[in-house]
């Protein structure tokens, strides 16, 4: 049985640990390099500026050669993933994972916020 966040305050932020998740979630080999979102199908891929897919990056974070919000910080995205994923009902394990996961990726690696 999963359990279902209810709300998580802006200041667990950092409190979260990479948790067991569901094996689906573990078999997505690519996640956004910018808000860990599983890039499981060609339609979620960004795009470089010729329109060819970019599969570093999903849609949301990557259109046309560029991100669409160049200036967010990790401690922002963070937030954001976290809002985004409570609307949809996300299970606490999965948000977790998420959050914990984005300063591994190539957008956050070198982040000063680190």
């Amino acid at each position: 049985m999963k359990k279902v966040l209810t709300k998580v305050k802006k200041s667990q932020v950092h409190s979260f640990k990479l948790l067991p998740i569901n094996n689906a979630i573990m078999d997505i080999k690519n996640f956004c390099q910018s808000c860990s979102m599983p890039l499981d199908a060609p339609e979620l891929w960004g795009t470089e500026e010729d329109g060819s897919p970019n599969h570093d990056y999903c849609k949301y974070c990557y259109q046309n050669g560029s991100f669409t919000n160049p200036g967010i910080t990790l401690e922002e995205m963070k937030s954001l993933i976290i809002d985004r994923m409570e609307k949809e009902q996300i299970p606490v394990d999965i948000i977790g994972a998420a959050v914990s996961r984005l300063t591994f990726l190539k957008r956050w690696k070198n982040s000063a916020t680190n």
